[in-house]
């Protein structure tokens, strides 16, 4: 299998979806990962990409998925929260199935575990119909902080089409071992996002979220081990995400997504790990659930 990429809608976060899906094109990507759920949060400030409200947006979206060739991997963000009520995302996900996305990308963000368990377990069960996957991502500064709370949680939810998503930059200031990838199960695997950052963790929640937001580095430019997590990660598209303000307004969206993925390729490619992934490959990874 040859290793595929795409890139994450954050990393270019001006750029509307049909823009998104010009500048992966032209850079080489195979697939856009659009945020089509927005979070309320600084970043998005001026920026609506949802795709079920603005018909026009989505036509324009078409156009350039049939003129490029891209295709959607997946999309975000769809948060557990105490005041969401997750039928509210049944058009965006019915939206991500038209344009041939797999999965929908989630996390928590409520202290109440059980209210989180059963909000998620009824967010996959809303998911199978449009052929998606559920994909839990834990965040630094979420409710889900690492990967041990993350298994246990999808554990506890057992829904065929829940899965697990890998951020490299979250996994190390997380200080989560490698190691501990082996006990998750391979069928879990359906989107990893990497990036690569210094390896000092700041010491507080808004360092985190500056970082993990607007300051992500090039990999191999940081001390991320992105190496001995890839490796323990069966092979499936890369999705690079690596939102840096300051180098995007100096060199431009299109350099700036161009410059994520050569290096990228230059990185996977000097630690051999094009030549290693195959007897990781999982097919678990292409399932798709009935619509």
């Amino acid at each position: 299998m040859t290793m595929q990429f795409s890139l994450a809608h954050l990393s270019i976060l001006g750029c509307a979806p049909p823009e998104l899906a010009y500048i992966a094109a032209r850079a080489g990507y195979d697939f856009i990962s659009p945020r089509l759920i927005m979070m309320g949060v600084p970043e998005e400030h001026n920026h609506n990409y949802n795709l079920a409200t603005n018909r026009e947006m989505l036509r324009q979206t078409k156009a350039a998925l049939a003129s490029t060739g891209i295709k959607v991997r997946d999309i975000e963000l769809a948060r557990i929260h105490d005041a969401i009520d997750v039928k509210s995302f049944v058009p965006v996900m019915d939206v991500a199935a038209d344009l041939g996305a797999r999965h929908l990308i989630s996390s928590v963000w409520t202290a109440d575990r059980s209210l989180a368990l059963e909000r998620f377990d009824e967010l996959c069960d809303l998911a199978v119909p449009f052929g998606l996957t559920v994909d839990l991502e834990f965040v630094t500064w979420s409710s889900l902080i690492n990967l041990a709370q993350t298994v246990e949680f999808l554990h506890k939810v057992g829904r065929r089409n829940a899965g697990v998503l890998i951020d490299v930059l979250h996994f190390h200031r997380s200080r989560v071992s490698p190691e501990e990838l082996e006990g998750v199960p391979r069928e879990w695997f359906h989107c990893v996002h990497l990036c690569d950052a210094p390896t000092e963790i700041p010491k507080t929640e808004t360092g985190l979220i500056h970082a993990g937001r607007a300051e992500r580095l090039y990999i191999g430019e940081g001390g991320i081990d992105i190496a001995a997590i890839v490796r323990r990660i069966p092979l499936i598209p890369y999705t690079l995400e690596v939102p840096h303000v300051e180098r995007s307004k100096e060199v431009g969206y299109a350099e700036h997504a161009l410059r994520c993925l050569e290096s990228a390729k230059r990185y996977l490619s000097m630690n051999s790990l094009a030549e290693t992934k195959g007897m990781f490959e999982c097919e678990s990874s292409n399932t798709a659930f009935p619509r």
